[in-house]
């Protein structure tokens, strides 16, 4: 059984890598949602101070969790049909393809981003000058570990999309072209 408006022409193991990369956010985006309510997460209460939370920092915490889903959910556009065809709540699109190159390169462009942010996460983690306790500090790489694949599976997901969409039109129709 495949998902509603799954395409039949994706492969399994691409709906698969498409829907991980979709939830590696997951994980962080409850560590800040946490932090935004004031939920002791191992922290020091001065790291706590440093983001305003609770507070005005803590609507940028929610802020950054939803915008960060937001983007990570748009993988999911790259095995689906409304990754092909605008969806009917986009005015003047609705209906209208949406063009490869736009697809390929806005998705390109985020796996680029999110496996530069996974490295410097991991070099900023190790050389962090956080207060925390040890359980904080195992929490919040476990928390943002996921986020190391975010950028590998987008990437790949979007070479698949790149390829079937670009394989699909370069596909010669049987009206017109040369007789067998």
């Amino acid at each position: 059984m495949t998902a509603p408006h799954a395409l039949p022409d994706v492969p399994r193991w691409a709906r698969l890598a498409a829907a991980g990369a979709a939830l590696t956010n997951v994980p962080s985006a409850l560590w800040r949602v946490a932090i935004a309510a004031g939920v002791p997460v191992g922290l020091a209460r001065s790291e706590y101070e440093q983001m305003g939370a609770p507070g005005l920092g803590s609507l940028a915490l929610v802020v950054l969790s939803l915008v960060s889903e937001a983007l990570a959910f748009l993988t999911l556009g790259l095995v689906r049909s409304w990754g092909e065809t605008w969806p009917r709540w986009i005015p003047r699109l609705r209906g209208r393809r949406v063009p490869v190159l736009l697809g390929t390169v806005v998705a390109g462009a985020g796996a680029l981003a999110t496996t530069v942010f996974g490295a410097l996460f991991v070099h900023t983690s190790f050389n962090a000058d956080m207060e925390a306790t040890t359980w904080g500090m195992w929490l919040l790489n476990i928390v943002y570990a996921p986020l190391l694949l975010w950028g590998p599976l987008l990437g790949a997901v979007t070479v698949h999309y790149y390829r079937r969409r670009t394989a699909a039109s370069a596909t010669p129709s049987r009206s017109g072209g040369p007789r067998d």
